[in-house]
């Protein structure tokens, strides 16, 4: 295994980011929730937050881990590259060893580095550009599919049941918006569909009068965008009210009840490619009944493989019989976990060996629909 672990013992001193934890201890096994608090899509990082809290609950419930209860520690990203390596350095300092997280790629990508050469052992819920682990990296880990399996997804979906004549496929330039972007518009063009269009928007853009017109001039009749909700939600409203009548689909990444609240009317019949709902599973209702005990909304497509990252961290630690995080990643790749989301095995790479990512259609209230 690589060990460079002394590498972001340099940075330690200006990891400034908070951490918010509850009842520190020295004999808890320490689990950082990595993602964001804050930031434009500080929605998604409250789903991971749910999960992941909730499956910590449970286990310590139940008895925790080897005698040892689980401790959640929440640290705030805010999807921003440059505080995720904060994070992850502050997280070194911190002598957590196990991470569930980030949530952005771009965040999840440099902080991943760190925690390589760290030893901590890391699993995102949300975050599926592969590049995250193509690396050869042994620590790092995901329960959630790639944006190689969510793009083709999709670009079967729009050419074989849409059929358009001309797709225009839009993308923020960032690691996540652009990777998923890029693997749909191969896709259509691998099944003949045309694209006539393949352009990038800046994420924080509010404007987006010229890229409408241009829609408009291009004879475009499906719009595909890769990025988050913000800006989708900003589009679907301004397109609407422009005139530009054509369908609009977007990964997981845009599967939030804020793009109703941003886009309105607008919103309804836009298509998504999101995880299963697992809050849908009857094997999974008494969970749904705990969130909901709660106040706690079960139905975001990363709070299941949040609870499930955080339950496969304390099966694999059970199943080392240590929390030495290399044994702990010989254990993941080695068995197999019974989770909410399903049995859960990992390749060599820390990929899941099995996800599926279905299309739904979203309706202008947040909620959705399988699509046919």
């Amino acid at each position: 295994m690589k060990t460079k672990r002394s590498l972001s013992k340099l940075f330690v001193a200006i990891a400034l980011t908070g951490a918010a934890g509850y009842s520190l201890a020295a004999d808890t096994i320490k689990i950082g929730m990595a993602g964001p608090v804050t930031g434009a899509v500080a929605q998604y990082g409250e789903m991971q937050f749910v999960g992941a809290k909730m499956a910590i609950e449970q286990i310590n419930k139940a008895g925790g881990v080897n005698g040892q209860m689980l401790e959640g520690v929440v640290y705030d990203d805010a999807c921003d590259p440059k505080q995720a390596v904060a994070v992850a350095n502050r997280i070194v300092n911190d002598n957590v060893k196990f991470v569930v997280g980030h949530l952005c790629s771009s965040s999840t990508q440099p902080a991943s580095d760190i925690y390589e050469d760290e030893g901590i052992l890391m699993i995102t819920a949300a975050s599926t550009s592969p590049e995250i682990t193509s690396r050869g990296y042994e620590l790092i880990f995901r329960t959630i599919g790639l944006d190689s399996l969510q793009g083709p997804t999709a670009g079967n979906f729009i050419a074989d049941h849409i059929k358009p004549k001309n797709v225009g496929v839009i993308h923020d330039k960032q690691q996540y918006g652009e990777g998923i972007a890029t693997a749909v518009r191969a896709t259509l063009q691998s099944k003949g569909v045309k694209v006539g269009l393949f352009e990038g928007i800046n994420a924080g853009d509010k404007d987006f009068s010229s890229l409408i017109a241009r829609l408009k001039r291009d004879g475009v009749d499906f719009v595909y965008y890769g990025g988050y909700h913000p800006e989708l939600g900003l589009l679907l409203r301004q397109a609407k009210e422009k005139g530009l009548d054509v369908r609009f689909m977007g990964p997981e990444g845009v599967g939030n009840k804020e793009i109703s609240a941003i886009a309105g009317p607008a919103s309804e019949g836009m298509l998504v490619t999101l995880p299963k709902s697992f809050d849908q599973d009857p094997a999974n209702q008494e969970l749904v009944k705990a969130f909901e005990a709660k106040k706690e909304d079960p139905t975001g497509p990363f709070v299941f493989p949040a609870y499930s990252a955080v339950q496969v961290i304390a099966q694999g630690i059970e199943k080392a019989g240590s929390t030495d995080t290399d044994k702990v990643a010989e254990a993941l790749r080695s068995n197999a976990f019974e989770t909410p989301t399903g049995t859960l095995e990992f390749d060599e790479k820390g990929d899941l060996k099995n996800f599926n990512f279905v299309v739904y259609e979203w309706h202008q209230d947040g909620s959705k629909s399988e699509a046919k």
